[in-house]
Order: structure tokens, then C-alpha cells, then sequence
């Protein structure tokens, strides 16, 4: 019986001709990427690469082994394979995973924001376990990809944070004397939103304006408003375009740009999902008024 023939897992693990413009500006910035591996029968190689690699079951059961070892994968078993690790085994079936690339830096980043030293950034090997938060996580990622992006840069990097404290075992708590942010804190990044709306904000930057780190931001801004960054943002965005498209100034195209949406298509999105109407719904309407 002839053998099945060989499929190779990618090695590199850097930017590449088919990445889209979000996932380069997502990689140089914070040093995140999502994609979708899907392997033919027979031998699965992964070379060391110089970033950590998450690889999430997605598809039909996949039965292999590696060694004397055999296994059965279902959706949402998950592999870790820190920078540098590599690997090899046997798959019977055609496999399929969410891959997300993460590069040491990030986990760097979110250790010092939740004060470990360095060398807490590192991670050892873990094959075929579960974890519900993981997992959840890298489902949201592939969502967001497959769609395009909608959210922006911002909910992507709320998502990569989380993953990455997620690795380190850690889900840090803001001091416990603070109930929220300041109103002084509040009131500068809201500002700076509302100033750079038509930009693609950072979780960073936003951080920064207020003076805390990006982890604490999260759960103060939310403590705060009621909503996560990335949901408030996108509210501001959607209020804006409404505004914008009322004026009937600027064509629809134009108003997206404006008002900070990747595109025409991303606006409609969100207006559908926050408003309960269209871009072309919404200004129908107010003409016949």
C-alpha cells in the first residue's frame, strides 16, 4: 500500500506576500498573527521558528502518533510551541487548526506590565491540552480575520494581551483601591478618541494617555463606562458615521474613512449590528422625514 505523501507545517513564521495589510500592521506593532493551517495525511514537520506558535484543533477528528505515543485530536485541543521548539509526527487524516503566531517581545510586554521579570516570559512545550479561555480566544482571532477585521487593530491587541497573560498564568487585577479610572484619566482618553477617531487607535497609546498599563486599561475602562476599549470605540464610530451621513455631505465611502472604518462594507456592518439599520436605510429614512 503506497504511503501517504508528506505535508509540511511552514517553518517560516515572518511576514509574507499573503498577508493582508491589518495582519502586517498587527504583526509590526504587536507581534500578532492568526491563519488557518490545514495539512494533508501522513508526516506533519515543524521546524524551530523564532516565535511561539498556538495551534488550536478546528476541525474533524485526526487520529496519529508521534513515537510510541498515539492520539486522537478533537476541535479545541490545543499545541504550544515556544521559539525554537520543533517537532514531528504522524496524522491519518487531513488536519485543520487555528494557528496564531505570537512573538516573544509580547509576551515580554505583558509580563513586565504585570511585573514579572523577564525570564517569566518564557514558555515550555504543551501538547494536546484544553483551556476554555484559550480557546474562546483563538476562535475570536480566527472570527475577526475571516471577516476582515471589522473591529480594527484595537480588538485584536485586547485579544492578543489576553492570550498572553493567559500563557503566563496570570489574569492581573488593578490596585484594589482603584474602583475605575480618575475622571481626569477618564476624560483624556476619551478626548483622545474622539480626536483620533478616523485613526487606527492603539491599546497602547491609549494606555499611555491615561498613564496605567494596557491590562490595567482594560479592566479600568471597563469598570468605568461599562464597556470594554475596543465596544466603546467602535460605538463612538458608529455615532459618527450616523452624524456624518445625515449631513448628507460627504458620499458613504468618504464617511467610513471619516468616521474610522476600515471600509464601506465594516460601517454597514456595525450600523446593521448597532443600529439596527443601513448606511443607505439611514439616510432614506431621514429624507423622507
Amino acid at each position: 500500500m503506497s504511503m501517504p505523501q508528506p505535508a509540511i507545517v511552514p517553518s517560516s513564521v515572518g511576514i509574507d506576500d499573503s498577508m493582508t495589510s491589518s495582519q502586517t500592521r498587527s504583526w509590526h506593532r504587536f507581534g500578532l498573527r492568526v491563519d488557518v493551517l490545514t495539512t494533508l495525511p501522513g508526516t506533519v514537520e515543524l521546524d524551530a521558528a523564532s516565535d511561539h506558535l498556538l495551534k488550536v484543533h478546528a476541525g474533524a477528528p485526526v487520529h496519529g502518533g508521534c513515537r510510541a505515543h498515539r492520539f486522537v485530536y478533537t476541535r479545541g485541543d490545543i499545541d504550544l510551541f515556544p521559539a525554537g521548539a520543533s517537532d514531528v509526527w504522524e496524522e491519518e487524516q487531513a488536519s485543520t487548526s487555528v494557528l496564531v503566531r505570537l512573538a516573544p517581545s509580547l509576551l515580554r510586554r505583558a509580563a513586565e506590565e504585570i511585573g514579572l521579570g523577564p525570564d517569566r516570559a518564557d514558555l515550555a512545550p504543551r501538547h494536546q491540552f484544553r483551556d476554555p479561555q484559550i480557546e474562546h480566544i483563538a476562535w475570536a482571532l480566527d472570527a475577526e480575520r475571516r471577516s476582515g477585521h471589522p473591529s480594527g487593530l484595537l480588538y485584536t491587541e485586547s485579544l492578543g494581551l489576553a492570550l498572553a497573560l493567559r500563557l503566563l498564568g496570570s489574569d492581573p487585577a488593578p490596585p484594589q483601591e482603584r474602583v475605575g479610572l480618575s475622571a481626569s484619566q477618564l476624560r483624556r482618553v476619551i478626548d483622545f478618541v474622539e480626536e483620533h477617531l478616523d485613526r487606527d487607535l492603539s491599546l497602547g497609546r491609549l494606555a499611555g494617555v491615561a498613564g496605567v498599563s494596557a491590562s490595567h486599561l482594560k479592566t479600568l475602562f471597563r469598570r468605568s463606562t461599562g464597556l470594554p476599549v475596543h465596544e466603546y470605540v467602535v460605538q463612538r464610530r458608529v455615532e459618527r458615521a450616523r452624524e456624518l451621513l445625515l449631513r448628507g455631505e460627504l458620499p458613504a465611502s468618504q464617511v467610513a474613512l471619516e468616521a474610522g472604518f476600515a471600509h464601506q462594507s465594516h460601517m454597514a456592518r456595525w450600523m446593521r449590528r448597532h443600529l439596527g439599520v443601513t448606511p443607505t436605510a439611514l439616510v432614506r429614512g431621514s429624507r423622507a422625514d
